[in-house]
């Protein structure tokens, strides 16, 4: 693997910009230095809410449904987003997507894995990564399976920011 990449803190940039857009569930594929998702809006269920999506699609026929996101895009993202996280200690909502995904980028660096693909289901997240000797491994987690990790991770966070002060 090539330089430290903080996945934790690019994968909840990511999911912060997908909450925002409704898409909860999606493919992420790792593009060299560029992040490609393909994924749709959760859908509304008002009968005006289905017209807008009719109309919608019927004006875009053809467009790609996928989002890229480079690290220049992550940086701005992340600079917006920090308005918007909470300053306290509390133990912040696991199932909300970008700590979610936060706890996915963080397992990977724990594990000293490099990116390849992500696929987030309503339950589960299918990890395909490479490890430090460059061997592909896939692995489906449940959402709920890496929720000891998030406990630990904000606990190491909240260590460091008692110890910084």
């Amino acid at each position: 693997m090539t330089g430290r990449t903080t996945y934790d803190r690019q994968l909840r940039t990511i999911g912060q910009s997908l909450e925002a857009q409704r898409i909860q569930l999606f493919e992420l594929t790792r593009q060299g230095e560029r992040y490609v998702v393909k994924g749709e809006p959760e859908k509304e269920t008002s009968l005006l809410a289905t017209l807008r999506q009719w109309q919608k699609r019927a004006r875009s026929d053809g467009i790609n449904n996928s989002l890229s996101f480079t690290a220049a895009d992550l940086e701005q993202l992340d600079h917006q987003g920090r308005a918007n996280r909470a300053k306290t200690n509390q133990l912040s909502d696991f199932h909300r997507l970008p700590n979610t995904l936060r706890t996915v980028g963080a397992y990977l660096e724990l594990n000293g894995a490099e990116l390849i693909e992500l696929h987030k289901k309503e339950l589960s997240v299918t990890i395909l990564s490479r490890n430090q000797a460059g061997y592909p491994k896939l692995e489906e987690r449940s959402v709920a399976s890496l929720y000891d990790t998030f406990v630990q991770l904000h606990g190491r966070r909240a260590e460091k920011m008692r110890s910084s002060r």
